[in-house]
C-alpha cells in the first residue's frame, strides 16, 4: 500500500502555488486590499448599514480573483469537460488534497486569503454543485441557459433546509399550466445578487415522505417573490436571506428534474461536498496547530531562555490534536479515493445507478465520519491556537477568532454533525448499509426456542 499522493497530484499542487504566488498574492496585496485579510477585514467586507451584507468592492475583488484563475485554467478543474473541466478520473481525490492544500499552507492557509477564502464559500478550484446539479438534472434549455451564464457570474441560490428534508411548509399547487407556490425559506445563500431561487417544495404526498418533493428555478423578479430580511450570522457578513413567497406562480418549465423527485437533486452533492469540506476544516486544523507550534518556541517566558514549548501543558493538547489531524487527513484521502472508484465502476459498467446512490449506499457513513470530526476538530484547534498566542490569539490581529467562528457554522450547515453521528451508529449496527444483509442473515440462522 502506498500513502503517497501521486506524482501528477503533487505537481499539480506546485503549479497551483507558483500560480498563487505569480497572481494571486500580487493581487491580495495591491493597493488597500489586504484590509479584507488582516484585523479590519470584518469591518472592511460588511456594509453594517446595507442589512450587514458583503460591500461590493469586497465581491468585485474575489470575482476578479475567480476571473484570474479560470483564465489560468485552474477555476474549471472539477467540471465536466463540455464546460471547460478536466473530468480527471479521481476528481475527488485531487480536489480533496487541493482543498486540505489550500486551508494548511503556511502562507494563505486556514481558509482566509484569496486564493481560497472559505467564509465566502470562494476559490481559485471551484467547487460549483449548482452547476452540476444542473448538468444532471436540468433539461437541455435549462443546461444551455444556466450553465454558460453561470460560469460567467450568475448566481443561483440552493435552497437551505432543516436536518429533515422532507418534512417543509412550502407547498406547489398545479395552477393554470404551470405551478403555485406559497410557503418561506430561510438561509437563502447569495440572495443578494442571485437571479434565481433554487426552491424545494411539496407538490404531493405527506409530510415526512421522501416521495411529492419538486425542486423549482424561480427567477427572483417573480411576483409574490419577497426577501424579508437577511439573518445577522457569528461571521458577518450575511448573504443568507429569509424570502417568502406567497402564491407564486412559475411555468412547468421551471421544474428542475421530475416533478416529485426532486429530494434526488438535493442529494446529488452531498457526499462531495462534505468530503471536500472535511478537507478544508482538516487544513484549517492543521494550520491552526502549525501556527501555534511556531508561536510556542519563538515565546520566551519568565525573564529567561525557556520557551513556551518546553511545557508539557502546551506540548500535549497539541499532540492530540496533530494525532487526529493526520488520522482524519489520511481518511479523508482513502474515502475520497474510494468515492472515484466507485464513479469509476458506473461509468465502466454503464450502470443505470447514478453513481451517488452507490456512494451513498456504500460509502455515507466514512463520508459523514470524516466531515462531522473534521468540523469539530478545527474548531478545537483554532480554540487551542487562541490559548497558546494568548491575548494575541484573542485579538483580530491573529486568524484564529474568525477561523474559529466561521468553521463553527459546518457543524450545523454541513449536516448536523448529530445527524451525521445516526447515519454513521445506523451503517456501524446495521440497520442501513453493507452490514444490514449481514445482520438479518445471523438474526435467521439463530435457533428458534
Amino acid at each position: 500500500m502506498n500513502f503517497e499522493l501521486p506524482g501528477d497530484l503533487k505537481a499539480y499542487l506546485n503549479t497551483l502555488d507558483t500560480f498563487i504566488n505569480d497572481k494571486i498574492l500580487p493581487l491580495q496585496h495591491s493597493g488597500d486590499n489586504n484590509r479584507f485579510f488582516d484585523y479590519r477585514r470584518e469591518h472592511s467586507r460588511t456594509d453594517w448599514d446595507n442589512d450587514g451584507l458583503p460591500r461590493p468592492e469586497w465581491e468585485n475583488l474575489l470575482a476578479h480573483a475567480r476571473s484570474v484563475a479560470d483564465k489560468a485554467g485552474y477555476y474549471r478543474f472539477a467540471l465536466p469537460k463540455q464546460y471547460g473541466g478536466q473530468e480527471h478520473p479521481d476528481t475527488n481525490l485531487w480536489m480533496a488534497a487541493i482543498r486540505y492544500h489550500l486551508a494548511s499552507h503556511p502562507v494563505y492557509g486556514g481558509g482566509l486569503g484569496l486564493a481560497c477564502d472559505l467564509q465566502t464559500e470562494h476559490c481559485i478550484v471551484a467547487n460549483a454543485p449548482d452547476i452540476l446539479m444542473i448538468h444532471h438534472f436540468g433539461t437541455e434549455e435549462q443546461r444551455r441557459t444556466f450553465i454558460p451564464a453561470r460560469l460567467r457570474g450568475l448566481h443561483l441560490v440552493s435552497q437551505s433546509h432543516g436536518s429533515d428534508a422532507t418534512h417543509m411548509s412550502t407547498t406547489a399547487n398545479r395552477q393554470r399550466g404551470g405551478f403555485e407556490i406559497t410557503g418561506a425559506k430561510k438561509w437563502q445563500t447569495g440572495a443578494h445578487h442571485a437571479t434565481h431561487f433554487l426552491v424545494f417544495a411539496r407538490t404531493s404526498g405527506k409530510q415526512g415522505s421522501a416521495k411529492g418533493i419538486t425542486a423549482f428555478l424561480i427567477p427572483r423578479e417573480t411576483p409574490g417573490v419577497q426577501i424579508v430580511s437577511y439573518e445577522w450570522t457569528l461571521n458577518m457578513p450575511t448573504d443568507h436571506a429569509t424570502i417568502h413567497l406567497d402564491r407564486v406562480w412559475v411555468p412547468e418549465s421551471a421544474v428542475l428534474g421530475t416533478t416529485d423527485h426532486g429530494l434526488a437533486i438535493a442529494q446529488t452533492f452531498v457526499h462531495e461536498n462534505r468530503i471536500r469540506q472535511a478537507a478544508s476544516s482538516c487544513g484549517a486544523a492543521q494550520f491552526c496547530l502549525d501556527r501555534s507550534i511556531e508561536r510556542a518556541r519563538a515565546r520566551k517566558i519568565w525573564g529567561g531562555d525557556k520557551m513556551l514549548a518546553d511545557n508539557q501543558g502546551i506540548q500535549f493538547p497539541v499532540v492530540e490534536l496533530m494525532t487526529q489531524v493526520e488520522m482524519l487527513r489520511l481518511l479523508i484521502l482513502k474515502t475520497s479515493w474510494e468515492m472515484d472508484r466507485i464513479v469509476a465502476a458506473c461509468r465502466s459498467s454503464q450502470s443505470k445507478q447514478p453513481p451517488w446512490v452507490e456512494i451513498e449506499r456504500r460509502l455515507s457513513d466514512k463520508v459523514a465520519m470524516c466531515n462531522f470530526w473534521a468540523n469539530r476538530l478545527c474548531c478545537q484547534a483554532a480554540d487551542r491556537a487562541i490559548q497558546i498566542f494568548g491575548g494575541d490569539g484573542y485579538s483580530r490581529h491573529e486568524p484564529f477568532e474568525h477561523i474559529y467562528r466561521h468553521f463553527r457554522r459546518y457543524r450545523i450547515t454541513e449536516g448536523a454533525e448529530e445527524i451525521q453521528m445516526r447515519k454513521i451508529a445506523a451503517f456501524i449496527f446495521g440497520y442501513i448499509g453493507p452490514k444490514k444483509k449481514e445482520y438479518e442473515a445471523k438474526e435467521k440462522a439463530k435457533p428458534k426456542i
